[in-house]
């Protein structure tokens, strides 16, 4: 592994950490209800996050252009105008939540367009030679940030918004890193002064213009054998099954079985869940942009997340058992098993999701998932389909993580047993 995927790996590991120190507060000092309606409103703003960047980070790491400033600033302009054209989905997410509607809309188009922005600076950034403002600013500081500020708001008793607050400020730091990219008037001439100029890191009270001026930056680009041959509909039909499904999940919940319920699955998931986006978002981004590294632990990864995933679920267990957790979250033990089962099998299925564009097979990957989250979808709905057969919050949990996991280990296994194109052999040889 050289100095950038450890680097990248690095930087991940560190900003699952602090995920994992912000949902261990969560239990702490927050109810299942605050909790609740933080993840509804964020999961709208993510699911609008998602649709409108219809997997553009990936496409912006797999087909270069000459300029990465251009590169990165016709995939911001793209998203936000999907970003506008989706508002009425946003708007009727929101009114199915039950939430107070503008306060709750408000939210969740702030989350959305930073966490939007955040999340192409991380694409935009491992595509340059030097990953260090990739480790200091755009994966570590904005989960860090977050994380400062639930702790500062419990210390002093804020009774408001501090986990929605805390979000937003996240997202706005991450997203300030894209700015440079996006409202640069001459990018030819500022990516040659970045290139050609050795520059030092600013301390934190310098002012915002001298701080990205003092980023170290090479813009020398990162070639790959890798291809999307999927069209753009495709894309937005796929980001959109699984922007889709993450939603429904929680709106489902809610509406179901009520806010207590909904926190209790919806905290160890927000835990959970984050290794196979570890996963997906920095093991396969190394592979993608740099196509020389290894493509052979890909199940060692998937494994390794599954049994993080295992050891999260037992530190959970104990905290709660030890009242380390407020007496509050007992009803999540419920949860433990069936969401790591799910998560697990995510970890593995992220793992491979490389393999669809290292050989040509991106838009059978893309039809293939989403079947699975249409059955997915149906184990979530099965108490609407069929409203004589009466579920428990339990039963529901199993079914749906079951159905699952199957589904995703069936993925990986067909991924694994991918063979590269022709063209990625002879890149090999």
């Amino acid at each position: 592994m050289n100095i950038t995927s450890k680097i990248v790996a690095l930087s991940s590991a560190v900003a699952f950490t602090l995920q994992i120190a912000l949902a261990l507060l969560m239990l702490r000092y927050f109810s299942p209800e605050e909790v609740g309606i933080f993840s509804v409103i964020s999961q709208i703003g993510f699911f609008w996050t998602t649709l409108a960047l219809a997997q553009t980070p990936l496409r912006l790491l797999a087909n270069h252009s000459a300029s990465v400033f251009d590169d990165a600033r016709h995939a911001w302009v793209s998203s936000i105008l999907r970003f506008v054209w989706l508002l009425p989905i946003a708007v009727i997410a929101v009114w199915f939540s039950g939430l107070s509607f503008v306060n709750a809309f408000l939210w969740a188009l702030l989350l959305s367009l930073c966490q939007l922005t955040w999340m192409l600076a991380q694409s935009t950034y491992l595509r340059m030679v030097s990953p260090w403002p990739l480790v200091l600013g755009v994966r570590v500081l904005p989960p860090l940030t977050s994380l400062l500020f639930v702790i500062t708001s419990v210390l002093f008793l804020w009774d408001g918004p501090a986990l929605l607050a805390a979000a937003l400020f996240g997202y706005a730091i991450g997203a300030i890193w894209l700015l440079p990219f996006i409202f640069s008037e001459n990018s030819s001439s500022l990516e040659n002064g970045l290139s050609q100029s050795s520059y030092e890191y600013a301390t934190a009270n310098e002012k915002l213009s001298t701080f990205f001026k003092s980023i170290h930056l090479s813009t020398k680009l990162y070639h790959s054998d890798l291809s999307d041959d999927r069209s753009t509909s495709l894309r937005i039909a796929h980001a959109l099954a699984d922007a889709l499904l993450a939603t429904s999940v929680v709106l489902v919940w809610q509406r179901l079985y009520g806010a207590e319920e909904t926190g209790w699955m919806v905290a160890p998931l927000r835990v959970m869940g984050f290794l196979p986006a570890v996963i997906h978002m920095s093991w396969v981004q190394v592979l993608i942009a740099q196509p020389q590294h290894s493509r052979n632990n890909s199940l060692w990864v998937g494994l390794g997340g599954f049994i993080i995933v295992v050891i999260l679920v037992a530190i959970g267990a104990l905290g709660i058992e030890i009242s380390w957790f407020s007496s509050h979250w007992q009803g999540a033990l419920l949860y433990f098993l069936p969401l790591a089962l799910w998560q697990g099998c995510a970890c593995i299925s992220a793992a491979y999701s490389h393999r669809p564009f290292e050989s040509r097979v991106a838009s059978k990957y893309s039809w293939i998932c989403i079947t699975i989250s249409i059955m997915q979808g149906c184990m979530l709905l099965v108490p609407f389909i069929s409203p004589s057969l009466i579920l428990s919050a339990t039963d529901h949990i199993w079914l749906f993580s079951v159905t699952s996991g199957l589904g995703l280990l069936a993925t990986a296994y067909w991924l694994a047993n991918l063979s590269p194109s022709p063209k990625a052999l002879r890149t090999k040889s």
